[in-house]
């Protein structure tokens, strides 16, 4: 087995070789650019190069997380630490990082910080321990995580600079934010500061020593007698707790006292004094959002053992009852002309900016594709047809040609909408959501599908029907007659398919969820698009639930299934599947998902915060 310093050094080689490669072909892109003297505009390669320079960064530091702790569950995804599909619950501010920005030292600091949290930190006694106050919870955290830094491997200088470059850099990020500026910031600065210079013995950093010199001054005969006891108990988790309970204690005193003197000096009303909590204060400085479905419940997930031992895998008893349906053909026409009147009038009393809206998406997903020559240019590429206007006029300096960009969105978005009967409850805020994407998404230039997924018949139907007839062999598999409706079919624009949409408001189409099925469908759609990028978003809010497949195989069976099809298009690469979770966090079965809070019809921010989750991965689509 490896000593930990021949482990280190061997990551670090790794890095080194990752490095000199990336190097290398970066001089041979820059010695082909300038041969053909800007046949590509500057920004685009950059983007690819420093894209593709962050995820061998993180995969550098998921290598050494996982070499340090053990796991092999743990893995970087889009700058998040993560155990298979769920993130990792990182509560100290220094452990943030953006792989785009931060130099290499940093990010393996932070996540050596990590690693050292998972190790020597007892998440069932750190809850117990844990203050309920969150003033001093969040206090709490960074001393826990600074505790844990302190207990280092031997043997391992590179770890523990990495660490120290990593707060270091946090700490000059935080002070040219000027986040040290008022009262709480220079308080807050000043208490982590102090704590991680006792705890690890380095000194505080130089360059904000006189900064916090007099809050230190002020606030150290205080917190004194628990700083000790920290240094002294810093290998004892509990004992450690002791001490970082009433320092917590004194910093959330501290605070609370010096705010009640701000405000007694404000105008404000009481309203505005409310929202004004501590703890938003601290979003600044602590990762309080840094678990963003904590106010939303998580998908119950299992192992399905059926599944796992199966030599077939997954499999469906029959098919002979699975349909493909256009959903506008369910409805009768009046009755569907009904249902698209109100949802025109659910989407008019949002007053969304639909113009503004395209315009996002564009800006999000658009990527620069040729559009021809820009003749008579001062520079670029010499253009043929004007030498002899050299000739002719040496000082004539207008003989270039440059090849001309344009902005277009070559990709095709698919909202996949779970019709399962819980999701009925869901579905107004759903459909205008859906309806208002999907406009703005068609003014954008960016082709869409909205298609549909439920069960001809509650508990099996005829599917379960023919396997009863058959003597009920074991673990039948899928045991439900499937319904996959087509609400737009990608042929089609908003304004062909408007009736069609609204469609979503038949009560009757709302049964059972097959989720994987769906997506393997919906993803085979897509993959018969010529579009360079394609996106899936499944909307649902809950896991997939057949009762008759559930009862003849296990509760996981499908399940399983879905997170296994999932997988397959993420290793492929052909197709980006993105969870949206209706009041549900869906990420036990989609590594990218966003839980939203629907019981109030989608406003604006809403929207913005869809678009840049849809826009987050530019650089997706075929690789």
């Amino acid at each position: 087995m490896p000593t930990p310093a021949a482990l280190e050094q061997a990551v670090e080689d790794q890095a080194v070789q990752r490095q000199e490669a990336l190097s290398q072909a970066t001089l041979r892109q820059g010695t082909m650019g300038a041969a053909t003297s800007q046949q590509a505009t500057p920004s685009q390669p950059t983007s690819r190069q420093a894209t593709l320079r962050a995820e061998q960064r993180e995969a550098l530091c998921a290598a050494a997380v996982r070499a340090l702790t053990g796991d092999a569950a743990l893995h970087y995804r889009e700058g998040r630490l993560c155990r298979d599909l769920r993130p990792v619950a990182l509560h100290a501010p220094h452990l943030r990082t953006d792989p785009q920005q931060d130099d290499f030292a940093s990010l393996r600091g932070a996540a050596d910080g990590a690693a050292l949290r998972l190790m020597h930190s007892d998440a069932a006694l750190h809850g117990r321990l844990c203050p309920t106050d969150p003033i001093e919870r969040l206090v709490f955290e960074l001393l826990e995580q600074l505790r844990c830094e302190t207990q280092t491997p031997p043997g391992m200088p590179g770890l523990v600079q990495n660490l120290r470059d990593r707060f270091e850099a946090w700490s000059r990020a935080f002070y040219h934010a000027g986040l040290a500026e008022d009262h709480l910031g220079i308080l807050l600065y000043t208490v982590a500061q102090i704590a991680w210079s006792r705890l690890t013995g380095w000194p505080v950093l130089e360059q904000t020593e006189d900064l916090i010199e007099a809050t230190r001054a002020a606030i150290v005969p205080v917190l004194g007698v628990p700083l000790a006891g920290l240094r002294r108990h810093r290998a004892e988790q509990d004992a450690f707790a002791v001490h970082a309970r009433e320092l917590a204690r004194l910093v959330a005193a501290m605070i609370r006292a010096a705010r009640a003197d701000a405000l007694d000096d404000t105008q404000d009303d009481p309203q505005e004094r409310d929202e004004k909590t501590p703890r938003t204060a601290f979003s600044l400085w602590f990762d309080v959002e840094d678990d963003e479905y904590k106010d939303m419940a998580v998908a119950l997930t299992g192992q399905s053992r059926v599944l796992e031992t199966s030599e077939q895998g997954y499999r469906a008893f029959t098919t002979r009852y699975d349909r493909q349906l256009s959903a506008g053909t369910l409805v009768r026409k009046s009755l569907l002309s009904e249902f698209r009147e109100r949802l025109d009038e659910r989407v008019a009393a949002q007053g969304i900016n639909v113009a503004r809206l395209a315009h996002a998406l564009k800006a999000a997903l658009a990527i620069p594709q040729r559009d021809g020559w820009s003749f008579g240019e001062e520079h670029g590429r010499i253009d043929g047809r004007r030498l002899a206007q050299l000739v002719s006029s040496p000082a004539e300096r207008r003989l270039f040609r440059l090849e001309r960009n344009t902005f277009m969105a070559d990709c095709v978005v698919g909202f996949l909408i779970d019709c399962s009967g819980s999701m009925k409850a869901h579905i107004e805020p759903v459909a205008i959501m859906v309806d208002i994407l999907t406009r703005a998404l068609d003014q954008a230039g960016v082709t869409t599908e909205v298609l549909g997924f439920t069960t001809g018949a509650w508990n099996g139907g005829r599917a379960r029907l023919d396997w009863l007839a058959q003597g009920r062999p074991r673990h039948p598999g899928r045991l439900n007659e499937l319904s996959h409706l087509v609400f737009k079919d990608a042929e089609r624009n908003w304004r062909r398919a408007r009736a069609d949409i609204a469609a979503l408001f038949k009560a009757d189409l709302f049964r059972e969820g097959v989720d994987g099925e769906a997506v393997d469908w919906a993803c085979a759609r897509l993959v018969a698009r010529p579009e360079a990028r394609r996106i899936l978003i499944v909307i649902s809010d809950g896991s997939p639930m057949d009762s008759a497949t559930g009862q003849a195989n296990d509760a996981f069976y499908l399940d399983n299934h879905l997170k296994a099809v999932v997988a397959r298009h993420e290793a492929a690469r052909d197709v980006e599947v993105l969870g949206l979770g209706v009041g549900l966090d869906l990420s036990p079965y989609y590594r990218r998902c966003l839980a939203v809070d629907l019981s109030a019809p989608p406003d604006m921010k809403l929207f913005a915060e869809i678009v840049g989750w849809i826009g987050a991965r530019g650089q997706g689509g075929r690789r």
